[in-house]
């Protein structure tokens, strides 16, 4: 897994007035390499804007313009996905590429305000900015200098994808959709004491081929009591099929190292894939 991560600073309220660029990658879940430069916006420096970055006209004295910087941005970049928290700075980008004539590679952009919007239900409508999910997530950084904010976009995507066990690719495809659909709606319900699984209390965790709220639904019929998290009372944990082949550590979701980590200190928990899953409920 390889992306990158922008963040830019603009001298005053147009966005194509970019006077520092900073780029992160992240290859297997951990920062790979770094990139930053100041620019000469060739524009007035705003008070305001300067007062939230610290970056004055004097300090970008003798820096490069955009243009002069491009290709070797678009080269650290290379191909890979390209996050941004929220839609500013594929804007600024675009715009100041537009300002020097600059045709845009062709870049796939993931939003990781929208993945927080989707990853944790509490930023679901609010509280989604930089700093306030990074608190959430535990990542401490120095805000508003943009190779600091960069890094910072990266581990937010980092960190939704290790707790909800979805790949970026997967996550790629989900900032598309609904913030509540049924992948992420809750999901808890007790089981049908007529089922044959009763007594089960079952979790699911990573991508899973049908709507988590189905497969929801089948558990509970099979008589499993549904639980978000996993915990010592839990019994069963069902794991997408393409997550269940990822290498150890965090390329696995919190809730899959967390039921490996019980079973080791004894808790009776049995992990099953999902097309496991689907075999048992239905009586095969």
């Amino acid at each position: 897994m390889r992306f990158a991560s922008i963040d830019v600073e603009t001298a005053n309220p147009r966005m194509d007035s970019i006077c520092q660029v900073g780029v992160a990658i992240f290859e297997d879940g951990e920062l790979h390499g770094e990139w930053e430069s100041l620019i000469d916006p060739e524009d007035y420096f705003d008070p305001v804007n300067s007062s939230i970055h610290g970056i004055a006209e004097s300090d970008v004295k003798g820096s490069p313009v955009f243009a002069t910087i491009s290709d070797q941005l678009f080269e650290t970049i290379g191909s890979v996905p390209l996050v941004a928290h929220t839609h500013f700075d594929r804007s600024s980008i675009t715009q100041t590429c537009g300002k020097y004539d600059i045709q845009v590679p062709p870049l796939c952009w993931l939003d990781s305000a929208r993945v927080a919007r989707r990853a944790w239900s509490q930023f679901a409508t609010k509280g989604y900015g930089l700093k306030n999910v990074c608190t959430h997530i535990g990542y401490t950084f120095r805000h508003h200098d943009a190779l600091e904010d960069a890094k910072a976009a990266g581990h937010i995507v980092l960190a939704a994808i290790r707790e909800s066990g979805l790949s970026l690719e997967d996550w790629i495809r989900r900032v598309e959709q609904p913030i509540l659909d049924s992948q992420s709606a809750p999901i808890g319900q007790e089981g049908d004491p007529d089922g044959d699984l009763f007594g089960e209390v079952l979790v699911f965790t990573g991508a899973l081929a049908i709507p988590r709220r189905e497969a929801a639904e089948m558990a509970a019929q099979a008589g499993c009591t549904i639980a978000k998290g996993v915990t010592k009372k839990t019994t069963l944990l069902v794991v997408g099929d393409q997550d269940v082949t990822r290498l150890a550590g965090h390329a696995k979701s919190s809730k899959h190292r967390k039921a490996e980590d019980l079973i080791a200190k004894g808790v009776p928990i049995r992990i099953l894939r999902e097309s496991d899953f689907a075999t048992v409920v239905s009586g095969g």
